[in-house]
């Protein structure tokens, strides 16, 4: 059997077990590379060693960041550090502007907290508006999702780029910077633009159940100024990293000392470590929060970062298995003849895995480790490397639908019907990819 054809019939296994027998992805992963590696001609003691070498080349790092990621995170959201982003914003820009106060509520909040937990935090605020306003809800809601979905997919530390960013070996501080100069317009096509159209065709009550104000005055908040500056920390470390060591000029002219303490603090995990310390004493101990609290509040944030860990791992064997079969430098020989662009291979790979399965972790993971085994034929910059990540990230992001638990999750806080969804939600994700793509598109061709 031709070794495209094990490829083929691997990818094909993989959705078939989600999708009809309900599989958990990190068991279809892991099921579905030994499938490929056997049909591909590799004996078995090649294919479980293929296994154990991807698994364990991809979790050392991913594992760390990511756990150190949603610990972050958790802190923030109990610590009522998300709802003051939102309520700063709405202040500053006022109710005549709160769809932009929205969107940008959106955009930092999901920086350290899952989409789903940010959404449903912030939710109460949109309804208060709708009811003080009398417009649509989704002329609030779409710019607020269009924001958490745009950060959640594109800028790290959120799990799925960094995921991404592991197994292609992208530099975290370049797809920062991109997601950051791609994700912005992005927010704004999709969320802005899109939610004061549909807005205007869809009229959505907030429900009747639902009376939350916009301020709560029994809830000690903490300042905005120390609720960004935590969460801008770790961002800004790796990113002054990241742009020490791209400019041979600034390597030569910092201080040796200088340069090897940022290469410490700047990587991924000190930075997140440090970030950590931060929010542990000044939005926990100092604020009142117990040890024992915080102990509490941590421990269960690991959780759910154990799935998106897991996944990670199969994804790095998929990705082995690609390597060690000699699988990706047959496909990338492939592209080249029929000239696609490997950027759009990443996308278009995972648009498919996305629509078919649902899951956006599944879809950029899966899309990473197709990808991973081509890089071995390019000579790619980190400026590429980053372009690959936010594709497949934009690819990862289209069409949620029915097999996707945010289509639920929108359909349900939002009290829309199936068809308000997809006309709302599922457009909005559309329109969110294929700009996000379009733009990361734009930028590697200019500077590729």
């Amino acid at each position: 059997m031709s070794i495209i054809a094990a490829v083929l019939i691997g990818i094909a296994l993989l959705l078939f077990l989600i999708l009809y027998f309900r599989l958990q992805a990190f068991l279809s992963l892991l099921i579905s590379s030994i499938v490929v590696g056997l049909l591909a001609g590799l004996n078995p003691k090649e294919v479980i060693d293929t296994v154990i070498e991807g698994m364990g080349s991809t979790l050392g790092y991913v594992a760390t960041v990511v756990g150190l990621g949603v610990i972050f995170g958790s802190i923030l959201e109990h610590s009522g550090g998300a709802k003051v982003i939102a309520q700063t914003m709405l202040g500053k820009l006022g109710v005549n502007r709160a769809p932009s106060a929205m969107m940008i509520s959106g955009f930092l909040v999901a920086i350290p907290i899952f989409f789903d937990v940010a959404f449903i935090i912030l939710v109460p605020i949109i309804y208060a508006l709708q009811k003080e306003t009398g417009k649509s809800l989704l002329y609030y809601a779409i710019p607020l999702l269009a924001g958490l979905v745009v950060t959640h997919s594109f800028i790290p530390p959120t799990p799925g780029p960094i995921a991404v960013a592991s197994i292609i070996g992208a530099n975290l501080g370049w797809v920062i910077l991109l997601g950051v100069i791609v994700g912005l317009p992005t927010a704004v096509v999709s969320g802005l633009l899109f939610g004061r159209f549909i807005s205007a065709k869809m009229h959505i009550e907030s429900p009747e159940e639902i009376s939350k104000a916009i301020d709560d005055p029994h809830e000690s908040m903490p300042g905005i100024g120390l609720v960004l500056s935590i969460i801008g920390i770790p961002i800004f470390l790796i990113v002054l990293n990241t742009t020490i060591g791209s400019s041979e000029y600034l390597s030569n002219t910092l201080p040796f000392w200088f340069t090897s303490l940022i290469e410490l603090i700047g990587h991924p995990i000190p930075a997140l470590i440090i970030a950590n310390l931060l929010s542990w004493y000044l939005l926990g101990l100092k604020r009142d929060f117990t040890k024992e609290q915080l102990s509490d509040i941590t421990t269960k944030s690991m959780m759910p970062a154990g799935t998106i860990i897991l996944l990670t791992g199969a994804g790095g064997v998929f990705k082995q298995v690609l390597v060690n079969t000699g699988a990706g430098t047959i496909l990338a020989e492939a592209m080249a003849e029929y000239g696609i662009p490997i950027i759009l291979f990443a996308y278009l790979a995972a648009v498919i895995v996305r629509i078919l399965q649902g899951s956006a972790t599944v879809s950029m993971i899966t899309a990473a480790g197709l990808i991973s085994p081509l890089l071995l034929e390019y000579q790619m910059s980190e400026f590429e490397l980053a372009a690959l990540v936010i594709a497949i990230a934009a690819g990862a992001s289209t069409t949620s639908h029915v097999n996707d638990s945010g289509f639920w999750l929108v359909s349900q806080y939002l009290g829309l019907s199936e068809k308000q969804t997809f006309r709302s939600w599922t457009v909005m994700t559309t329109i969110l990819s294929v700009t996000g793509f379009l733009s990361i598109f734009l930028l590697y061709s200019i500077f590729a």
